[in-house]
């Protein structure tokens, strides 16, 4: 999947970040890092929406852009949507598609709190720092926001010099997207809780000259309004 030559008007690269899909826990534990937490059955079906959503664009795109790769995250939940989301991009192509695994992809590192309950874990005052003050936080004994975006402009920069030109689609967790889109707008990490990003949820950032600029943010399904910013 090696990017195809291009003039240099049209060097734009396409970097697309989906959050895995929905699990039995979404929503109610703060799972990080813990094994063994899988997709439900509603976090299939979203996958399955954000497969078919990303095939079509591609399809779409297919003039103008190539599939450079897909990464995703280690952990089985993210491991799991791309599975389903490659499987949807795959049909009808000549190649097989197949996941990257890439540890920069990985969720936070929530340390001490890795799999609490989100309704024990709002009952602690240091609890609120993680909203008030995120851009100076870390979660105990493990990782702070900060070092969280570090590690996905990394990614993302790695990206973008290895498949120029192309389309490069990476499964994540919602906060290592949130971080990412914080760079990408120039923002703060202090303002990563102001961005949301859905379960399955699909955001896009397209670089011309390094440049960044976010086409579209927490979108299911139809990516129509995107493909017509690229």
């Amino acid at each position: 999947m090696s990017p195809r030559n291009k003039s240099h008007q049209s060097e734009k690269t396409v970097l697309v970040l989906v959050r895995h899909g929905a699990t039995p826990t979404t929503g109610k534990v703060l799972p990080g890092r813990a094994k063994g937490l899988h997709l439900s059955d509603k976090g299939v079906e979203e996958a399955k929406i954000a497969g078919e959503a990303l095939a079509a664009f591609l399809e779409n795109l297919s003039n103008r852009f190539s599939l450079g790769a897909i990464y995703s995250s280690p952990m089985e939940r993210a491991r799991e949507t791309a599975l389903i989301v490659t499987k949807a991009i795959s049909a009808g192509r000549s190649e097989a598609v197949k996941p990257v695994i890439d540890r920069n992809l990985i969720e936070c590192d929530f340390g001490d709190w890795t799999g609490q309950s989100l309704a024990s874990l709002a009952k602690l005052e240091q609890w609120k720092q993680v909203y008030v003050n995120p851009g100076n936080f870390r979660f105990p004994s493990g990782e702070s926001f900060m070092e969280l975006q570090s590690r996905m402009i990394d990614a993302l920069r790695k990206y973008r010099l290895e498949h120029r030109g192309s389309i490069v689609i990476a499964l994540s967790h919602a906060d290592p997207i949130k971080a990412a889109l914080c760079d990408a707008m120039g923002t703060h990490i202090s303002s990563i809780h102001k961005i949301t990003v859905g379960t399955a949820c699909i955001s896009i950032i397209s670089y011309l000259d390094e440049m960044p600029n976010v086409n579209c943010i927490n979108v299911t399904g139809n990516l129509s309004a995107a493909e017509r910013t690229l």
